[in-house]
């Protein structure tokens, strides 16, 4: 099978959030599975991030990489066009247009529970979604849209897959700073000091809050931004918005900056991920949608690469999860803060479960939750050659 892919690939240098690993993932998952992925050289996939404003430039972008896209397709075979694309980034003239080929058209998006609540018109033309999040299929429900629930598409490095490992580091949580983790971490430390936080944003960031929208000094452009909000978001997340900046948890930085270990990035991210004695995800996230004080959770991309990684990974409930794993046989998971102790110290005291935390978790992950597992799957629902 031949797959032409639209992943966000581009330069490396857009002023846009991490999402090359995307690329890396997928492309590698392509292999292992015995396809074939192949790529327009002259689109930027990535360039279109930044312009998730609007205006002419995404227009102009728009219209030279969908006419760049169907001109390949028109001179080049293939079976399958997959898609990592925002709503902003799709033509539906020209999904339409790549269908006419005679080519299957299949968009992956991991952001539906924070980005939505329905599904985007956008989205529409496509044959088929690849939708990680448990929470988000209601929003494909209601829309009528075929969809399949598969796991977020990691790879790790056929190295990286040893059932070796060296419990060389404390408790750990790898990952950038947000209000939730800060708060959440804030509370555990507290009462138990045995933590280590790496990532961007523990040393620094005062500043973190749940992410607000930019704002024009004028009035004019203030009402209008207040209107833009609402007609996106709706009334419920406009309340929270100003709920969640009056309740929003004071974090002591000072206190915080003292269980910050040395950051952890490409190789040094897998290595101590893996080496943890404890490897914590943390599912909680911000949103206008939600509570600041009751935090939504939606299972995250770490909570399928710790484990191919084999690690002995704790990591918050949430919806969905038991679907991918056993729970205490493959996976742990706490519902609190005092539970996440809990637990720590009950693997701590326990190293035959950690180990068996590790073998089963990396054997489910790898085995059963892939890239090539899931491209099978949707091989099968377009009667495609595997």
């Amino acid at each position: 099978m031949k797959i032409f892919l639209s992943f966000l690939q581009g330069k490396p240098n857009h002023p846009v959030p991490a999402y090359s690993f995307w690329e890396f993932y997928i492309k590698n998952g392509i292999v292992e599975a015995g396809y074939q992925w192949v790529e327009c050289a002259e689109v930027d996939w990535a360039e279109g991030l930044v312009y998730q404003n609007g205006g002419a430039d995404l227009e102009q972008w728009k219209a030279y990489s969908w006419d760049k896209t169907i001109a390949y397709l028109k001179k080049t075979k293939v079976d399958l066009f997959l898609a990592y694309l925002y709503p902003y980034q799709v033509d539906e003239q020209a999904i339409k247009e790549i269908q006419a080929l005679g080519i299957p058209c299949v968009n992956y998006f991991c952001d539906n529970v924070r980005e939505f609540t329905e599904a985007p018109k956008a989205y529409y033309p496509f044959d088929l979604h690849w939708v990680p999040e448990y929470k988000a299929l209601n929003i494909y429900k209601k829309a009528g849209l075929n969809f399949l629930n598969l796991p977020m598409p990691v790879w790790v490095k056929p190295e990286q897959r040893t059932s070796h490992f060296e419990e060389k580091y404390k408790p750990t949580f790898v990952g950038s700073i947000d209000i939730q983790r800060a708060a959440l971490f804030q509370n555990v430390l507290k009462k138990y000091p045995h933590i280590e936080l790496r990532g961007p944003g523990w040393l620094n960031e005062k500043k973190q809050s749940v992410k607000q929208n930019p704002y024009s000094a004028t009035k004019l452009a203030l009402v209008k931004n207040q209107i833009d909000f609402m007609t996106k978001n709706g009334l419920k997340a406009y309340f929270y918005k100003f709920y969640n900046a009056y309740q929003k948890p004071v974090i002591d930085f000072d206190f915080l900056k003292s269980f910050v270990a040395e950051k952890a990035f490409n190789e040094a991210y897998f290595e101590v991920s893996k080496n943890a004695i404890v490897t914590i995800g943390v599912n909680r996230y911000p949103s206008f949608r939600h509570s600041v004080l009751q935090p939504d959770t939606y299972s995250r991309l770490r909570d399928i690469e710790a484990t191919m990684l084999g690690a002995c990974y704790l990591t918050e409930a949430t919806e969905g999860l038991d679907l991918l794993y056993d729970m205490d046989k493959e996976i742990a998971v706490y519902h609190h803060e005092d539970d996440m102790i809990a637990q720590i110290k009950f693997l701590i005291h326990h190293p035959q479960q950690r180990k068996n935390l590790r073998i089963n978790g990396q054997k489910k992950a790898l085995n059963e939750l892939g890239i090539p597992q899931s491209l099978k799957q949707i091989a099968h629902t377009f009667n495609l050659k595997s």
